[in-house]
């Protein structure tokens, strides 16, 4: 089941979705050569407690951690560790927060120093696609409008959509329904409502799509070796249009 969210409602994730754009927004300052992914994971839960939110994602379904800190050919879910960033490396950062019982989810892919150009336009290619994702969520559409426009805009730049790992609704629950696939045809699923809120996060690889999981349970991997790109942002649907609701800006596209 679906569930439609009120303007309050959406205020209060909106809240735990400034948090979430404000840490996000810190630890990218702090990525560079050196530091290690454990230091980020401390920032992180630091950033969001000192703002009044919780982790979202420490201890949900045993995860250890309040970051995803997944780096190179890791997808998503990787766990934040003593491994030193190295320059020319990109590193995944997902972070989630609650506040007043609402969640909030955003992921950004940073380049750690100087990165070849190959690096730099999967990074690129992945956030623009993630917008191309959210410019369908308008009412009336249908939900894998926003599907479509994440594959179409990732597969044209020679890259692969992971489809092992979706984009889902989130409210109350930091997963709730429906599920939102990168990739699919157009016209299909339920009718966009306003007062839906969805967390949309195209995931690119460089190469195939393959993925596969790490001993530790959490780590997903390209199955090649090949590198990986995340972006996400939560997104409420309004008769004004999408509204970002994990936006360091005003929101609207």
């Amino acid at each position: 089941m679906i569930i439609l969210k009120s303007s309050e409602e959406i205020g209060k994730i909106e809240k735990a979705g400034r948090i979430v754009a404000e840490v996000l927004k810190e630890l990218k300052a702090q990525v560079k050569p050196g530091v290690t992914t454990l230091e980020l994971d401390r920032t992180a839960e630091e950033g969001i407690r000192k703002r009044g939110g919780r982790p979202a994602f420490k201890g949900y379904r045993g995860f250890p951690a309040t970051l995803c800190a997944s780096v190179n050919d890791e997808i998503v879910h990787g766990i934040p560790s003593k491994r030193v960033l190295q320059p020319g490396d990109i590193i995944g950062l997902d972070l989630g927060a609650i506040v007043d019982g609402y969640y909030g989810d955003a992921a950004i892919t940073v380049a750690v120093g100087a990165v070849e150009p190959a690096v730099e336009r999967l990074v690129r290619v992945t956030e623009e696609s993630l917008y191309r994702g959210i410019e369908q969520m308008r009412v009336g559409n249908r939900l894998s409008d926003i599907s479509h426009a994440v594959q179409t805009h990732v597969e044209a730049a020679g890259y692969s959509v992971v489809k092992d790992f979706v984009g889902h609704g989130i409210g109350q629950s930091l997963h709730e329904e429906p599920q939102l696939p990168n990739f699919g045809q157009p016209g299909q699923g339920p009718r966009l409502k306003e007062g839906m809120v969805l967390a949309i996060e195209p995931m690119v690889n460089m190469g195939k799509d393959g993925v596969r999981i790490l001993s530790d349970h959490w780590t997903a991997v390209t199955q090649d070796g090949s590198l990986s790109a995340h972006f996400e942002h939560t997104v409420a649907v309004t008769e004004a249009g999408p509204l970002i609701l994990t936006s360091n800006d005003h929101g609207r596209v």
